[in-house]
């Protein structure tokens, strides 16, 4: 692994290119990887390389010493990895061997000489590098004027006193499909709001105090936070979608009651890291990958405009990594990528130098998945905050596509807690970033943290119920057989999948589809003249603490309800879908 260094306070935060062309996060360090040979027996640990079959390993032992190296096993040692492999409820047989890989410590610029030259050594297979984990978020002038109403300038928020508005107005992501994911009847569902699940968000940093999150925002689950405002305000700009708090001032979070904690991948890496908390979540819970690289289809360069960019999957420790959590039935959320390209190109089809022979193509369906959801960026609904990205769930510019992706999130106008990139809060801002709001979080981060937040209230009600959790296989299956279809925009056709945007009532009735409850109805309204005008009238009728409704009654049906609340001895039967709230049946009885 490439020892960068740890980043300075705010090295992140330099402005954006001219117009607003392009910007970056601050790389946080490459990694250098090593795989052993399966025939060389290899053990490294404190004491240097050794051979289990008795090879010698005096070679790689003097190559390492003369080259101030460490090679430390990326996933732990034989006997743990065994141990962990052995707990597998899902079993293990399309997971890569996780005791052949090892990170190299001490490489700093000439991680990519090293990796050829150890690659040629005894005991070693291959070795790659691997380029810097980034968020996967966009900057201020991507795709739309920044403006609109709803701004002050800093300096004007800075000498007023901040008293937090409810901006829950404005995240119009949590109101029914297709404009959103219908999280505000999910928190009316037992369970809906997340409770009993545990969902860690794997990036740089946060901001576990701020004023917005929910009391179960857990903290730091691991790690290294790295020191930088860019990426502690994409953390807790993430931890926002999910876990804000129900106050009535701020944002509301997905899921409120879901337990939410961080893990940075800074000093240990990313494939270590999700090894690492996947072990300690229970089948059932969520990872989220809101990071994406810069992948081949620009060699691997880092650019302003994330061209190129990909999901983490396709390096082959990632890779091993997510399959074991997914084996495990962790449910892991993974951003598609900022890099506007076709996962289905072939670029993606040849095997990188450096990586071993087994290694194919993570996006390519026709072959063993690792097991996560891939979550692309989708348009919101024009004149969301007075802009218009194009329609409704179109797939927008910046986000990669293809067969492998499953879902779908807004990918712009996310109004959640923290700050706008490597700034104060364009909704509010202020000199205490505790106090930080914007509604112009964007990229296949905030898509991917909606689609965990749908998942994880999914889970929650199926807990709560005594049911079995969802694996990760059947996840897919109900995002993908579900939810608001992707439309079309001028130049990115439907073709280019980026998959529906998740309806998390679509997803209980799919799952559930036969839950008819019934009750005797306590009161009743009746929409006689629709609104809009030319959509059809209901009958609405309050059962069991809730409103049911009845679309285009019969006449003789409305007439009944009528008569039999009129004369005030009212006993009516409705039977009624929980999962929606339709009324599939009523009955008027005569009391009297």
């Amino acid at each position: 692994m490439v020892d960068s260094g740890h980043p300075g306070p705010l090295a992140g935060s330099q402005d954006p290119g001219p117009d607003g062309a392009g910007f970056t996060y601050h790389p946080v360090e490459r990694e250098l990887i090593v795989l052993a040979s399966p025939q060389a027996g290899l053990r490294a640990d404190a004491a240097g390389p050794r051979s289990a079959n008795g090879s010698d390993t005096s070679a790689l032992q003097m190559f390492l010493t003369d080259q101030q190296l460490a090679l430390e096993p990326l996933f732990g040692g034989e006997e743990q990895v065994a141990a962990a492999l052995t707990g597998l409820p899902r079993g293990s047989e399309s997971l890569p061997d996780l005791t052949l890989f090892y990170r190299v410590r001490g490489a700093e610029e000439r991680a990519e000489e090293l990796a050829a030259r150890l690659a040629a050594l005894p005991q070693i297979d291959t070795a790659y590098v691997k380029p810097s984990a980034l968020p996967a978020t966009r900057g201020p002038g991507d795709e739309g004027a920044r403006g609109g109403e709803g701004r002050e300038n800093d300096e004007e928020q800075r000498e007023k006193a901040v008293v937090t508005p409810d901006f829950s107005g404005r995240q119009g992501y949590l109101l029914p499909a297709p404009q959103g994911v219908d999280a505000a009847w999910a928190w009316r569902q037992a369970g809906g709001s997340g409770e009993g699940v545990t969902l860690v968000d794997v990036e740089g940093a946060w901001l576990f105090g701020h004023q917005g999150l929910s009391h179960r925002v857990a903290g730091p689950a691991g790690g290294t936070p790295v020191e930088d405002l860019a990426w502690r305000n994409h953390g807790t700009n993430v931890l926002g979608v999910l876990s804000a708090s129900r106050t009535g001032t701020g944002t509301v979070g997905i899921v409120p009651e879901a337990v939410t904690a961080g893990l940075s991948p800074y000093g240990i890496g990313t494939a270590r890291a999700v090894k690492e908390i996947a072990d300690r979540l229970a089948p059932g819970d969520l990872l989220l990958l809101p990071l994406h690289r810069p992948g081949p289809r620009f060699e691997y360069a880092e650019r302003d405009d994330q061209r190129g960019h990909i999901p983490l999957e396709w390096w082959p420790d990632d890779y091993a990594a997510i399959r074991y959590a997914t084996a495990r039935g962790v449910l892991v959320v993974e951003a598609a990528g900022n890099g506007a390209d076709s996962l289905d190109d072939a670029v993606y089809e040849t095997r990188p130098e450096g990586f071993p022979a087994w290694w194919h193509n993570p996006f390519n369906p026709a072959g063993p998945s690792s097991g996560a959801l891939v979550v692309g960026a989708g348009a919101p609904p024009p004149g969301t905050h007075g802009r218009d990205h194009g329609p409704d769930r179109s797939r927008l510019a910046f986000s990669n596509f293809g067969t492998r992706l499953d879902a779908q999130g807004w990918g712009h106008e996310v109004t959640t807690t923290g700050g706008a990139w490597n700034r104060s809060g364009d909704l509010q801002g202020g000199a205490e970033d505790e106090v930080w709001y914007t509604d112009t979080f964007s990229g296949t981060s905030p898509a991917a943290a909606m689609t965990a937040g749908v998942l994880a209230s999914l889970q929650g009600m199926l807990r709560t119920a005594g049911l079995g959790p969802l694996t990760p296989e059947r996840a897919r299956e109900l995002l993908r057989a579900t939810g608001s279809p992707q439309q079309e925009a001028p130049g990115r056709p439907d073709s280019q999948r980026i998959g529906t945007r998740p309806d998390i009532r679509a997803l209980v009735s799919y799952l559930v589809p036969q839950r008819v409850a019934s009750g005797t109805a306590e009161r009743f309204w009746d929409e006689l003249v629709p609104y809009p005008r030319d959509s059809a009238s209901t009958l609405r009728l309050y059962v069991d603490g809730a409103w049911r409704g009845l679309t285009d009654p019969a006449p003789h049906v409305r007439q009944a309800v009528h008569a039999a609340f009129a004369d005030g001895r009212p006993s009516v039967r409705v039977w009624y879908d929980a999962a929606d709230d339709s009324v599939v049946g009523v009955v008027v009885t005569n009391d009297g």
